[in-house]
Parts: C-alpha cells; sequence; structure tokens
C-alpha cells in the first residue's frame, strides 16, 4: 500500500487570492526574453536554488524525468555557441520556410547567438525517456509533458530572482549530449542562458495575445 502525509495547505481569503494573482501576473507580464546579457556572475547557490523550484514541478508517475546541466566555463559555452551556430545557420539559409524566416523578422533575430557565451551561465535541459537501474530499463512517461512544465516553473523562478533568461532550441541539438557528456537515455530539450541583462538592453516591441484571444468559459 502507498503512504501518505498530510497536505501542508493553508486557506487564504479570496481577497488575498486575488491580490496574489494580481501580483503574480504583473510580475510575469513584466518577463521579456534578453539576448543581451552583463557579463556579471550568477552565485552557484541562487542558480541551485532556481533548479531546485523546477524540481518542484509534476511529474508522471512522479518519475522527474530532467536534469539540469550548469555551464558555466568559457570554454565549454564557447564550444557550445560554435556548434549552435553552425546549425543555426544552415536552419536561417535552407530548413526554415519563408514564412518561419518572416515570423521571425519581428524579434530581429539570426544565426549569430553570442548570448551562448556572453550569458554568465548556461542551463542546458535534458530529458529522459528511460533511467537506467538496477542493470535494468525503467522507463519514465509524460516526459515531454512534465519536462515542458518543469521548464515553465524555471523560467518563472528565473525571472521572481531579478535574473533574464532566454529559451533557445537549436535543430538538432545533439550536439549538447556530446560536448555536455551526457549518457544515451538524456536527450537535450531546451537550452536556458540566464544572467543579468546588459545596462540598456532592448527587447522587440511585441505583446501579448488578450485574454478573449486564450480562453474559453463553456
Amino acid at each position: 500500500m502507498p503512504e501518505f502525509i498530510p497536505l501542508q495547505y493553508s486557506p487564504l481569503s479570496e481577497e488575498e487570492q486575488q491580490r496574489r494573482a494580481t501580483a503574480f501576473f504583473e510580475q510575469c507580464q513584466r518577463r521579456r526574453t534578453v539576448r543581451d546579457f552583463s557579463n556579471e556572475p550568477v552565485s552557484r547557490k541562487l542558480i541551485e536554488t532556481l533548479i531546485m523550484t523546477a524540481g518542484t514541478a509534476p511529474s508522471g508517475a512522479n518519475r522527474q524525468p530532467w536534469k539540469f546541466v550548469v555551464v558555466t566555463d568559457a570554454a565549454l559555452k564557447k564550444r557550445i555557441r560554435e556548434a549552435a551556430e553552425k546549425e543555426e545557420k544552415e536552419s536561417y539559409e535552407q530548413r526554415m520556410t519563408d514564412q518561419w524566416l518572416q515570423d521571425l523578422k519581428v524579434l530581429g533575430t539570426d544565426w549569430h547567438k553570442e548570448f551562448l557565451e556572453s550569458a554568465p551561465a548556461l542551463i542546458v535541459v535534458f530529458s529522459s525517456n528511460y533511467e537506467l537501474e538496477n542493470g535494468g530499463i525503467h522507463k519514465n512517461y509524460y516526459v515531454k509533458e512534465s519536462v515542458g512544465i518543469a521548464v515553465g516553473f524555471l523560467l518563472a523562478a528565473i525571472h521572481n530572482a531579478g535574473l533574464a533568461a532566454l529559451t533557445h532550441t537549436p535543430s538538432p541539438m545533439n550536439f549538447l549530449q556530446e560536448i555536455l557528456e551526457r549518457p544515451e537515455n538524456e536527450k537535450p530539450f531546451l537550452l536556458v542562458p540566464i544572467g543579468y541583462p546588459m545596462k540598456g538592453a532592448l527587447v522587440p516591441d511585441i505583446g501579448r495575445k488578450k485574454l478573449n484571444e486564450i480562453a474559453l468559459w463553456r
């Protein structure tokens, strides 16, 4: 039989619920993807706390199929940038459709990824479809969904801590597994550069969809 423990829960008034929800929304509304980082370092303790927060996310059968590899070594960041730019250049010049390239114009991006070196830390997120346990294979469940939720927790935690970040998905990403010497069962899921924004950093003048465009009541 499974074991259970009491839920730690403190009820809130409806007013306090709304106050907290509004404050969190307003904080998240200020979150922006940043590509211009200062060279100010981020403490290891802070990064570890952010990752522990990501690790509180729910997962299929509580298998927690994620691994967060933090890269601060300059030589490793340079290798990652060079490998990523090789794939990105091919994507921008050959793989992406005209519609995709047109949609990216508003963001002002191209295959150059300086932030992979300028950001003080890169958090490379890996997903695991299975674990090697007791000499055998133990399957994980709802892996993409679970890791995606954990990344959402991570991004919110990064913003809450006063740091900037972006989500980078060079395709294909197999070079990350090789450079970071990860085992066969771990596959690159996402690359998240984090740090402090450079003084005077600019972001695209874009907006987010309104409530009536993303929510329906039935």
